[in-house]
């Protein structure tokens, strides 16, 4: 082996790593939209809290996007006014001060065992995995909105996200069925999916619940059993 294919490997290794897991990723300064996009599945992708999505690009309407415009994904340099997207707008919006983190009932989304823990491998570098059988019911762990109901984000399969409040998001990933639609409103323990094949093609619910658009471990935020 060269001294560079030495180099290389460890390289090599990382951005596998990187590939396979739903939680890190590299992000770019920009991202274009693509069909299908919502604010909420771009800030989810790219680990960032949708409020801060909508401050970098002056965005007053989370659903004023459309494919092929570019959104900024960091803090624009001193409040430059490169930061604009083309969405027009009236007025600079700076990121939106925090307030106290609201709190969520939550619930457990499906009966099962939790197969895989948060941060026991790549795969749940963001959540975690509950076992079960094809088919069978998954619920919302909380009452809230569906912001996002599709495939598009690589690694999920049928994903939904749901909206709690300003805070709190969960997702549901690895769906057979989509039983919700993008917008809905749900209440805690209603129906939402079917549960699909994971990796491996084993049944299984891919599980996460994002604080301010961070990955949170959603075990001590769930009821004991």
């Amino acid at each position: 082996m060269s001294r560079f294919t030495r180099h290389l490997a460890p390289l090599i290794a990382c951005l596998v790593m990187i590939g396979c897991s739903s939680a890190l990723r590299w992000a770019p300064e920009y991202y274009v939209v693509q069909g299908g996009d919502t604010i909420y599945s771009i800030a989810f992708r790219y680990g960032i809290d949708q409020r801060d999505l909508l401050a970098w690009n002056r965005i007053d309407n989370a659903s004023l996007i459309r494919p092929g415009q570019r959104l900024r994904l960091s803090p624009p340099s001193g409040g430059a006014a490169g930061s604009r997207s083309t969405t027009p707008k009236t007025a600079t919006r700076a990121p939106p001060a925090r307030e106290p983190m609201q709190s969520v009932g939550w619930r457990w989304p499906a009966d099962g065992n939790v197969i895989a823990s948060y941060g026991a491998s790549a795969k749940t570098q963001s959540g975690i995995q509950i076992g079960g059988k094809k088919g069978q019911s998954i619920r919302a762990a909380s009452s809230g909105q569906v912001v996002y109901a599709g495939s598009g984000l690589p690694g999920y399969g049928q994903l939904l996200i749901i909206k709690h409040n300003n805070d709190y998001l969960s997702a549901y990933g690895h769906n057979d069925r989509l039983l919700v639609k993008d917008g809905e409103t749900v209440r805690s323990g209603q129906p939402i999916a079917r549960m699909g094949l994971g990796p491996g093609q084993r049944p299984l619910l891919h599980f996460e619940i994002r604080r301010r658009g961070q990955p949170v471990d959603p075990i001590p935020l769930l009821p004991a059993r």
